[in-house]
């Protein structure tokens, strides 16, 4: 079996990289016809005039051009090799995150909102939400060094955050939590006097679907979307 295997391996074709016989051949059969050609005008030239020296330059200069022929031959085939080249395989994109919020309760769903502070860059991420957390669920350190409050409102859809609780979260956030990014994320929505409220006084309203875009990264996170100045109320 050894000798077999042996056999097998010794009886295939020795392929020399960079080597073709049909382009080996050609190249000297040009060479050989060029040759044929000088010596013919060398001996004509020598036999009229008897100028040697013209006909030695004659058959140097034709070696010359073949010798070049036949590099430029290489030189394509190296370039066709490059270009049939089997392109790098696709990497499909992965795909897109998807979070069923309505289905956390309040402590699920702030832990989750620290997660994707977490996961887009925040240091220093704290789920303080509870008794006397003061309008606070959720604190951090943004990735350019500012301070992150975010107040978490686990709604229903019907059941949409009010002027009076965003007025509640910005008589502390501010004061209280020194937020240079003050924002209230929810499930649901937010009325028409809680949004006006909020742009009076530089508090970001994060509804389902801008939370949706955050979570999958069609969307910005909410730091990205204050400028860099304090606001307030």
């Amino acid at each position: 079996m050894a000798i077999s295997a042996r056999r097998s391996r010794t009886d295939r074709p020795n392929r020399r990289a960079g080597f073709s016989l049909r382009e080996t051949t050609f190249g000297f059969g040009l060479v050989a016809i060029l040759l044929c050609g000088t010596g013919v005008m060398a001996r004509a030239a020598v036999g009229d005039s008897a100028d040697v020296p013209a006909a030695v330059l004659a058959v140097a200069g034709t070696l010359a051009v073949a010798l070049s022929l036949v590099r430029a031959a290489r030189r394509r085939r190296g370039t066709v090799a490059a270009l049939v080249e089997p392109p790098a395989p696709l990497v499909e994109p992965e795909p897109p995150v998807y979070v069923d919020y309505t289905a956390l309760d309040a402590d699920a769903f702030e832990q989750a909102v620290a997660d994707l502070c977490v996961r887009d860059g925040c240091t220093d991420v704290e789920v303080v939400g509870g008794a006397g957390d003061l309008g606070a669920d959720v604190v951090a350190t943004a990735p350019d060094g500012r301070r992150v409050v975010v107040q978490c409102k686990a709604y229903g859809p019907d059941n949409k955050v009010g002027s009076q609780d965003v007025q509640r979260f910005g008589g502390t956030c501010f004061a209280v939590h020194d937020a240079h990014v003050a924002a209230v994320v929810t499930t649901s929505e937010f009325t028409e006097p809680a949004a006006d409220y909020a742009a009076q006084c530089g508090i970001l309203c994060v509804d389902r679907q801008a939370l949706d875009a955050w979570t999958d990264g069609t969307g910005p996170a909410p730091w990205l979307q204050v400028p860099l100045q304090e606001a307030g109320c």
